[in-house]
């Protein structure tokens, strides 16, 4: 199959009131489980180029791991560069990505508006949506002040007007990675409504496989329509492998297939989740 229009997909999970799934592969066998879900779940998929792979790979080997292994399937998919830098953005409209997001987030405000809305202008004459981040998101772990982190209602309904991006990622209380039992910060919803009311696009939120079911949820009711998993995905993945490696004296095919299984089954339950299984019919009908 060949790529589909994110922006479709996108809008028939607002209209809908669920969210798609985006998750980062790693090698052949965790891309085969994501278009392997998606296909067993009658899903779309964002496939993620991410911030692990790009330093092992480079952005255009990654990207042509996943076009060849998304390309053999019967998957809905997107391949999306995420967190991208200027230059990975150019290689990636370049190579073909379909979706991209320039992460600016780093910058000053003002930098962050002018570098993300050249990036736009690029990006739409080529018919790419552009996703981009406003707010600060830790890592696990961290201790910070959620006042310093949190997206801002009024700098995002700038940043919305001046750059022209198509998805808004925020912060509202998640962070990058899971540690087993650490109690994380409860997302914030009513900053989430806050920020969809005051910007009118759809939302993005990262760092979802610290979610509860509950919390994801809600957050789709707010405003978010599509859901930055890894984490969860890569430890499934883990213990398959770990648990035939274990054994000793075992072929590291066998053990990369019983961890490509978990993570299958891993990937399938977060794409139900978001409610977006059983959507690909009605997608390619109307497309």
């Amino acid at each position: 199959m060949t790529q589909s229009d994110p922006r479709a997909i996108i809008e028939a999970a607002r209209q809908g009131g669920y969210a798609v799934g985006a998750f980062n592969m790693h090698n052949d066998e965790t891309a085969e489980a994501l278009v392997w879900a998606a296909e067993r779940a009658d899903a779309p998929v964002f496939l993620q180029v991410g911030r692990a792979i790009i330093p092992h790979m480079g952005v255009k080997r990654a990207y042509e791991l996943t076009k060849r292994i998304a390309e053999r399937s019967n998957a809905q998919y997107v391949i999306h560069l995420d967190h991208g830098s200027w230059d990975e953005v150019m290689e990636a409209i370049r190579l073909g990505f379909t979706s991209i997001m320039y992460d600016g987030a780093h910058l000053p405000f003002e930098e962050n508006i002018a570098t993300t809305r050249r990036v736009v202008e690029i990006a739409h004459a080529f018919g790419i949506p552009v996703e981009a981040e406003l707010g600060k998101i830790p890592d696990v772990g961290e201790s910070v002040d959620w006042n310093d982190y949190y997206t801002d209602v009024e700098e995002a309904r700038r940043f919305v007007r001046e750059t022209g991006i198509d998805y808004l990622a925020i912060s509202v209380g998640i962070v990058h990675g899971v540690i087993p039992g650490l109690q994380t910060e409860p997302i914030n919803i009513e900053r989430i409504r806050e920020i969809r009311e005051a910007t009118g696009i759809p939302l993005v939120l990262h760092g979802a496989s610290g979610l509860t079911d509950e919390e994801v949820n809600d957050a789709k009711a707010a405003g978010v329509h599509k859901f930055n998993a890894d984490t969860d995905l890569r430890h499934a993945f883990r213990r398959g492998f770990e648990s035939v490696w274990a054994k000793g004296d075992r072929q590291l095919e066998e053990a990369m297939a019983e961890g490509r299984r978990l993570m299958v089954d891993a990937t399938e339950e977060k794409i139900r989740l978001y409610g977006c299984a059983g959507k690909t019919a009605a997608l390619r009908k109307a497309a």
